[in-house]
């Protein structure tokens, strides 16, 4: 009897070669690493390290393909829950802890790099700041980056709302109200939309506009909102400019 938490494959792996030490000593995962550095291996290859052993009739490799087929990316893998990979054939509730506990490790080392005042001038370097915590998220989140004279940011970025956005929660008093407590000249407003695409709503335009204006009354300027989603195509970008786009007014 098939659980709520189990995953029904993609894709079915026909095991090769069923223990790890029957593949040939160089294309072992742990030998591979060895040979040619944690950098030049391949996810899988990195998975099946953290992993260490696999179950009858797979090894630890099919495991950590079967994983990546599953779930198709780092990422997908990353927003599932404890209990999803749990159920899966050959992970178990250990095997998910480390996995869980590895990729939120990289997650919070992305941060770690960020310098403590860095420069916001740019979209990207917006986009930057907030993508590895917009990635992994299922439901929208709203922040606002807090800025001196010179587009410092003076914190990291406040959490203004979480869920459905819209003008009744996104309220001027709510988005302004760090900014004035840190006597910021300027913010940039994000949000993300987890279904991948960075589209603006009629919504996002509205509550944008309105933010501009109460940010004149107050002289703190707003000085864009990014929009995070996903990179679709190959020389594309994850994110949209609301300024670059032409679609409201900053000035």
């Amino acid at each position: 009897m098939k659980t709520d938490t189990e995953v029904k494959p993609l894709y079915r792996i026909e095991p090769r070669l069923s223990r790890v030490c029957d593949i040939p000593s160089r294309n072992r995962p742990r030998e591979q690493l060895e040979r040619v550095g944690p950098s030049n291996v391949s996810d899988e290859v990195l998975i099946a390290i953290l992993l260490r052993a696999g179950v009858k009739g797979m090894n630890v490799v099919d495991l950590a393909q079967y994983l990546l087929m599953q779930y198709q990316s780092l990422t997908a893998i990353s927003k599932a829950s404890m209990d999803e990979l749990a159920a899966i054939r050959g992970m178990g509730r250990v095997k998910a802890q480390i996995l869980k506990a590895a990729l939120e490790l990289a997650r919070r080392l992305s941060e770690e790099t960020t310098p403590d005042q860095p420069r916001v001038s740019t979209p990207s370097e917006a986009a930057r700041i907030l993508r590895e915590r917009a990635r992994s998220m299922e439901e929208e989140v709203f922040w606002v980056l807090l800025l001196d004279t010179r587009n410092r940011l003076k914190r990291t970025p406040v959490e203004v709302t979480r869920g459905l956005i819209n003008a009744s929660l996104v309220h001027p008093r709510e988005v302004f109200k760090e900014a004035i407590r840190n006597t910021c000249s300027a913010v940039i407003l994000a949000h993300n939309h987890p279904s991948g695409d960075p589209s603006p709503s009629p919504e996002d335009l509205q509550i944008t506009r309105q933010l501009i204006a109460a940010g004149k009354i107050i002289e703190i300027d707003v000085l864009d909102h990014v929009i995070l989603g996903r990179q679709r195509e190959l020389n594309g970008t994850d994110f949209i400019s609301l300024r670059e786009s032409g679609l409201v007014a900053f000035s």
